[in-house]
C-alpha cells in the first residue's frame, strides 16, 4: 500500500478459552485413538481451524448418522441436541463432547427452568448450531429478533425464564429483552453472553472511536464475528469481515490513515497477523483490556494425553 496506515489492535481478540478446549479435544483424541476422528459440525466456525484438524485425520460431518459405528466422533463446541447422543448411543459411537461449558450452563439452565414449572424463552439466532442445541435441551420458545414472529400468546403472569445465545449483540440483546419484558414483566431473565462475546464487543467499540475502518477477522458463519463487524457498523465506521489477507479490497482504504483490526472467537491469530502484515503499517497500536486468562477442563477421558498447542 502506499498511504501511510496506523493500525489499532484490539485486545482481547482472537480465541476463547471454550474454542481452545474444543480444538485440544480433537487434537487429543487423534493423539490417543488415531485418525480418524470425526467431528459432528465444524469443530468451531473457522475455515482455517477445520482444514488444519483435518489434515491432522480428523473428518468432519453434518450428521452423526454419517460416522460408521464404533467410532470415535467429537460434538463441537456449539452444542449438540439430545437426539444426537441417542444416534451415536445406537451406533454404538465413543462421544467426546467438546461442547463449550458456557453454553452447557445454558442447557442446564433451560432443563432446571422447566422443571420448576416455568416457560422459557430462548433469545437467540434461528438455526445456528448453538440454537439448535440448545432448543433440543427442553420445551421453549424461539425468540429471534431479527424476525417478525413475535412472543407465544402466554398470559402476561405467566412464570417465564429468558435465556440468551452465547454469542448475540450485546445491545440487540438488550432490547429483544426488553420486548419479553413488555409482555412479561415479571420474567427470570439470564445474561448468558459469554464473556469472550462481551469482552470483544467492548473492544470494537473503543476501536470504532479511533479508527476509519474496522476489520474482523474471521469466517461468515461465525456468529460472534458477524456481531463485531455490527457493532463496529453501530458506532458510525465502516466495517468488513474478511478470512484472511486474500480478502482484502485496496478500495476500501481511500483516504483511510488509521485501520481498526479484531477477530472472533475462533479466528487464530496467523491470520490476524497475515493481514497487519499485508497492510505494511507505519505503526501497530494496542487497544482495550489485557488478555484474557480463563481455561476450561478438558473432558476425563483426554486428561492423561496431555494438552495439545492449539492451532495458531
Amino acid at each position: 500500500m502506499t498511504q501511510h496506515l496506523d493500525v489499532f489492535l484490539a485486545s482481547p481478540r482472537g480465541f476463547c478459552a471454550g474454542v481452545v478446549r474444543a480444538v485440544d479435544i480433537v487434537e487429543l483424541a487423534l493423539r490417543k485413538f488415531g485418525p480418524p476422528v470425526y467431528v459432528k459440525h465444524q469443530i468451531v466456525h473457522n475455515p482455517y481451524v477445520v482444514a488444519d484438524l483435518e489434515a491432522k485425520g480428523a473428518v468432519t460431518v453434518e450428521n452423526v448418522a454419517e460416522v460408521p459405528g464404533g467410532a470415535v466422533v467429537v460434538f463441537s463446541a456449539h452444542g449438540s441436541p439430545p437426539s444426537d447422543y441417542k444416534v451415536a448411543e445406537k451406533n454404538h459411537l465413543r462421544v467426546i463432547d467438546a461442547t463449550c461449558p458456557l453454553v452447557t450452563r445454558v442447557h442446564n439452565e433451560a432443563k432446571k427452568y422447566v422443571r420448576e414449572g416455568k416457560k422459557v424463552v430462548l433469545v437467540g439466532h434461528r438455526g445456528h448450531q448453538e440454537v439448535i442445541g440448545t432448543t433440543g435441551q427442553a420445551p421453549m420458545a424461539l425468540f429471534d429478533e431479527r424476525e417478525n414472529l413475535g412472543l407465544p400468546d402466554w398470559d402476561r403472569n405467566t412464570a417465564v425464564a429468558v435465556l440468551t445465545q452465547t454469542t448475540l449483540s450485546v445491545r440487540d440483546t438488550a432490547k429483544a429483552v426488553a420486548e419479553v419484558r413488555k409482555h412479561y414483566p415479571n420474567a427470570t431473565v439470564r445474561n448468558d453472553i459469554c464473556y469472550a462475546t462481551t469482552n470483544r464487543q467492548e473492544a470494537v467499540q473503543e476501536l470504532s472511536r479511533l479508527a476509519q475502518i474496522v476489520l474482523v477477522i474471521g469466517a461468515q458463519n461465525s456468529s460472534n464475528c458477524n456481531r463485531l463487524k455490527e457493532v463496529a457498523i453501530a458506532e458510525g465506521v465502516s466495517a468488513h469481515l474478511i478470512n484472511g489477507p486474500a480478502e482484502l479490497d485496496m478500495a476500501w482504504f481511500a483516504g483511510v490513515t488509521r485501520v481498526g483490526i479484531t477477530s472472533g472467537a475462533s479466528t487464530p491469530e496467523k491470520l490476524v497477523q497475515a493481514v497487519v502484515k499485508a497492510l505494511t503499517p507505519r505503526n501497530v497500536v494496542y487497544v482495550g483490556g489485557p488478555d484474557e486468562d480463563i481455561t476450561f477442563k478438558l473432558p476425563e477421558e483426554l486428561r492423561d494425553v496431555g494438552r495439545a498447542p492449539a492451532t495458531s
